[in-house]
């Protein structure tokens, strides 16, 4: 458990941070960058649930809030070669997201288009948070290229954008109120 007995330490006042074996690395370190990005998106789902908090699917983007903090736990620990000792993704995180994307998207009409982000308020949120969580994976995976990662945190990124983008369609009216793009429209 975690205990914050005073919020500043200036142990980063000199461009480095401390990551959750103790290490030290520079604030734009790649491992830094992917979790930051994944805060970052964790802060675009508070906004989305404080815009309306009794919007359907509330609880299901609290675990993910709750899921982001273990993929952030995750990613500030590097990969050891003794399991099990640190908190990490798992497989089961993943599938619940797919299980969730099945019955959402079951109750959606096909799409004959690609949409546009936007459309009602919590819909928009959605996308922006889709958005940000494609860039928390592609921080993760430039990661991956340098140091061993955990797996399961990308594959969780990638579900989830993939839910973000369900979830819009349905805070638009079930994607009745999606907009749809017009290849060439102002072309003229």
């Amino acid at each position: 458990m975690v205990y914050l007995s005073r919020i500043y330490t200036k142990t980063g006042d000199s461009g480095d941070t401390g990551l959750g074996d103790g290490s030290r690395v520079p604030k734009d370190h790649p491992r830094v960058a992917a979790y930051g990005t994944v805060d970052e998106l964790n802060a675009v789902l508070g906004l989305l649930v404080a815009q309306q908090p009794d919007a359907p699917e509330i609880d299901l983007l609290g675990s993910i809030q709750n899921d982001l903090f273990d993929v952030g736990a995750d990613l500030c620990v590097p990969e050891a070669d003794t399991p099990g000792q640190r908190l990490r993704v798992k497989e089961s995180q993943a599938a619940r997201l797919e299980a969730a994307i099945d019955r959402l998207n079951a109750n959606l009409k096909p799409l004959t288009s690609f949409i546009l982000p936007g459309g009602r308020p919590l819909a928009a949120w959605c996308h922006l948070a889709r958005t940000v969580c494609r860039r928390a994976e592609r921080d993760v995976v430039t990661l991956a290229r340098t140091e061993r990662i955990n797996a399961q945190v990308v594959i969780y990124l990638n579900r989830l954008s993939d839910l973000l983008f369900v979830l819009a369609r349905v805070y638009n009216n079930q994607g009745q109120d999606d907009v749809l793009w017009v290849p060439g429209k102002t072309q003229g």
